[in-house]
């Protein structure tokens, strides 16, 4: 089992700190906790939350969507992360607690300009309010930053898309394509979308919506097939992939993977964090 003095940046990255005129971004779904699970069971936060942040400390991205985060959980990230890291997301209930869509940076890459967070409804500008389905409120987290190190801007979108209406993910696809097709500079639309990249959604967003899987367009893919849900079993080769990270035209994506690193056996999450390298076209 991991433990705190295990944590090091010595660990093999799947791609680790870059230069200043590429962008390293994650998107990853971290899992809620759950209390009053047995030891060693694979879902128990108390243990998988040092495999997150040795993940994390090894491969070193600039801006990270996450979900299913608790304000636990918040703090306890950007601790990890360091001083130079902030986040940006509220809770989705209509109180603007419970579950996170936060996305993080490091300050010393990107200035954040501004930041809005939406309901994935028919009523976006109330908080905790729901349409289409879902059980539970969903939301959409966007960000426009100036990377410091290009000096060019680029706007992060973040999601998570409802578990168990059709419609919800549907009307969540357009609505989140409105978000990203009123913007003129570099966007990058990432998330859980609990769905597979066949589905009406992932074409809606792909056609209709202007916007390019960055797994599909890579240059180069830096790891096998995986799923991106393993539910904390081993990776398996061609599972699906709910886990999204899209970009417009103005972005060229160098190189994609989706990062099933295992820790004696032991996952940090049930979802796998995809990464990508992205390149920001000059006009």
């Amino acid at each position: 089992m991991t433990t705190p003095s295990d944590i090091s940046a010595a660990d093999p990255a799947l791609i680790g700190p870059i230069g200043p005129d590429r962008l390293h971004v994650m998107c990853w779904n971290i899992r809620r906790p759950f209390p009053h699970l047995a030891k060693r069971h694979p879902d128990r936060w108390e243990d998988r939350r040092w495999l997150l942040i040795r993940l994390l400390a090894s491969e070193q991205p600039s801006v990270i969507g996450m979900q299913e985060v608790v304000p636990d959980q918040l703090h306890i990230l950007r601790a990890a992360l360091g001083p130079s890291w902030q986040w940006v997301g509220y809770g989705r209930n209509a109180d603007h607690g419970g579950e996170h869509c936060p996305i993080f940076y490091d300050t010393d890459r990107l200035r954040l300009d501004s930041w809005k967070q939406v309901a994935l409804s028919a009523t976006p500008d109330i908080p905790g309010s729901r349409s289409w389905g879902n059980m539970i409120p969903r939301v959409a987290v966007t960000a426009r930053f100036t990377d410091l190190g290009t000096g060019l801007p680029i706007v992060i979108i973040n999601t998570h898309f409802d578990h168990l209406s059709r419609k919800s993910r549907y009307a969540s696809a357009r609505m989140l394509s409105e978000l990203a097709v009123v913007e003129t500079d570099a966007v990058v639309v990432m998330g859980d979308m609990n769905t597979t990249a066949r589905s009406m959604p992932y074409r809606y967003l792909t056609r209709e919506g202007g916007l390019r899987d960055s797994w599909v367009v890579a240059r180069s893919r830096l790891t096998e097939a995986w799923g991106t849900y393993s539910g904390y079993r081993p990776p398996k080769h061609g599972g699906i992939r709910i886990d999204w990270i899209l970009v417009n035209d103005a972005v060229e994506v160098e190189s994609a993977g989706i990062n099933a690193v295992r820790f004696a056996g032991a996952a940090a999450s049930d979802h796998e964090p995809i990464q990508a390298v992205l390149h920001v076209k000059k006009e």
